[in-house]
C-alpha cells in the first residue's frame, strides 16, 4: 500500500480520497474547506496543515483543483513541488484537475525541473463515478510514470488510459467534454421539438436509444424527465456534472481550438449557449438542464 498526499477534496476529491482509504492506502489530505477536510478525516485520512505538508514524505501526490490558476498556485507558488522533491525517492505527482493544456504542460516542465515524475490525469464519470470508483482517467506523461501511477488510479477508477505525453490527458478530456456538451444540446433540441410535434417522450427515447442517435449521454443523462429514472432530469436536475463546470470545459475547448488553429463551430455554439444558461442562474444545475433554455425557460 502507498502513502499519498491528496490536495483538493471537494465533490470529486472527497470520494476519491475515501476510495483510496478503503483500498488500504495511507492518505494525508488538504483542502481550504475545513468541512471537506473533516469529512476526509472521518473517512480515515490524516489532515495536513498546508498543501506543501500534504506533499511531504509521500510516494504519490494527487491534486483535484477547480481551475488552472489554482493548479499553478499550488504547484508553482505553494511549495508542493519542493516538498515532494525532498520526500520519498521517486515521488509521482498526479494532477486530476481539468485545466488548460498550456498550464498542464507548464507544470509538467516545473515538475521535471524539480526531479519529479508527473501525470496529468483528468477524469470523466462525475460525482457518481467518483463515489463508485468507476472513473475514467485520461493520462498524459511518459509511459514509465503511467505504469507507476496506474495501481493507485485503479483504486479510484475503472478505465485508466494513457493518452500520450504531457498535457495529452487534458487534451483528451477537453475533446470528450466538448462532445458531451454538443450532444446534450442536440438531445435537448430533439426532445423539445419532438414533444411540440406531438411525440411521446418515452417513445422518442425508445427509438433514439436503439437507433443511430444512441449515445451514453442519452442513456445516462436524458435531458427530458421520465425516460431514464436515474438521470438528473428525474431529480430536478441536481448534478451530476454541473452546467457551470460544463461551461468551464467548453471554454477550455475553445482556448485549445485557438491554440491548435482548429475550427470548432459546434463547440463554439455550445459554449455560447451554456454561457447564456449559466448567466440565467442555472450554473449549479446539471449539464442536462440546458433543455430548460431550449424550452424557453430562464
Amino acid at each position: 500500500m502507498a502513502t499519498i498526499g491528496f490536495i483538493g477534496i471537494g465533490n470529486m476529491g472527497g470520494p476519491m480520497v475515501r476510495n483510496l482509504v478503503r483500498a488500504g492506502h495511507a492518505v494525508k489530505a488538504f483542502d481550504l474547506s475545513e468541512d471537506a477536510l473533516n469529512f476526509a478525516v472521518q473517512a480515515g485520512a490524516r489532515a495536513a496543515g498546508t498543501a506543501a505538508d500534504a506533499a511531504t514524505a509521500v510516494e504519490f501526490v494527487v491534486t483535484m483543483l477547480p481551475v488552472g490558476a489554482n493548479v499553478r498556485d499550488v504547484y508553482l507558488q505553494g511549495g508542493v513541488l519542493a516538498a515532494a522533491s525532498t520526500g520519498a525517492a521517486g515521488t509521482v505527482v498526479i494532477d486530476s484537475s481539468t485545466i488548460d493544456v498550456e498550464t498542464s504542460q507548464a507544470v509538467h516542465l516545473a515538475a521535471a525541473d524539480a526531479g519529479l515524475a508527473m501525470l496529468d490525469a483528468p477524469v470523466s464519470g462525475g460525482t457518481m463515478g467518483a463515489e463508485a470508483g468507476t472513473l475514467t482517467f485520461m493520462c498524459g506523461g511518459d509511459n514509465a510514470t503511467f505504469k507507476a501511477a496506474r495501481t493507485i488510479l485503479a483504486d479510484m477508477g475503472k478505465n485508466i488510459v494513457h493518452c500520450g505525453g504531457p498535457g495529452m490527458g487534458q487534451a483528451t478530456k477537453i475533446c470528450n467534454n466538448m462532445v458531451v456538451g454538443v450532444a446534450m444540446l442536440a438531445l435537448s433540441e430533439a426532445f423539445v421539438m419532438g414533444e411540440r410535434l406531438g411525440l411521446d417522450r418515452q417513445t422518442l427515447f425508445d427509438v433514439l436509444s436503439t437507433s443511430t442517435a444512441d449515445s451514453w449521454a442519452l442513456r445516462n443523462m436524458c435531458p427530458a424527465p421520465g425516460p431514464v429514472a436515474t438521470a438528473p432530469s428525474a431529480r430536478d436536475y441536481q448534478p451530476g456534472f454541473a452546467a457551470a463546470l460544463m461551461l468551464k470545459d467548453l471554454r477550455l475547448a475553445q482556448a485549445a481550438a485557438q491554440m491548435a488553429e482548429t475550427a470548432t463551430p459546434l463547440g463554439a455554439t455550445a459554449a455560447a449557449t451554456y454561457a447564456l444558461h449559466v448567466g440565467n442562474g442555472n450554473g449549479a444545475l446539471d449539464t442536462s438542464s440546458i433543455i430548460k433554455l431550449i424550452q424557453g425557460e430562464r
